[in-house]
């Protein structure tokens, strides 16, 4: 997968998209025991013009979350990291992951959206759970 438009294709292939704009797709993944987590896909560039694909799924309010705790875990984490981005008009806490198209084909963006939604799932239920869950 060379640009955003083959990842919109590959994708709509195998998911309902709820946003469907020209460089911002989004569905529900669907999860065990009945459980979904919503997951965006958008293309970034940086200052030399490279693309990216960005993937990413919320997990949460930002609002008492305790920020030292959300770096430990970027940290730690191999796969995704914390970011912030609002969420109709709130900051939200999002699991984020960034790639390079050139190393992108469909088994390995297949591989991260199950692996960041299930943990995004994962992180979004600890923090409902728990007032100290990051």
């Amino acid at each position: 997968m060379r640009h955003f438009e083959a990842v919109r294709s590959h994708i709509g292939s195998r998911y309902e998209l709820r946003h469907n704009d020209p460089y911002l797709v989004s569905f529900d993944l669907q999860l065990p025991r009945g459980r979904h987590q919503g997951i965006y896909l958008a293309e970034l560039e940086d200052e030399s013009g490279h693309r990216y694909l960005r993937v990413s799924t919320p997990i949460g309010p930002l609002a008492g979350t305790d920020p030292g705790r959300c770096l430990r875990f970027n940290w730690q984490q191999r796969t995704g990291f914390l970011a912030v981005a609002d969420l109709d008009g709130s900051p939200y806490l999002h699991l984020c992951e960034n790639r390079p198209y050139e190393f992108l084909d469909g088994a390995e963006l297949q591989r991260v959206v199950h692996e960041l939604g299930t943990l995004g799932d994962q992180l979004e239920q600890a923090i409902a759970s728990s007032d100290d869950a990051l």
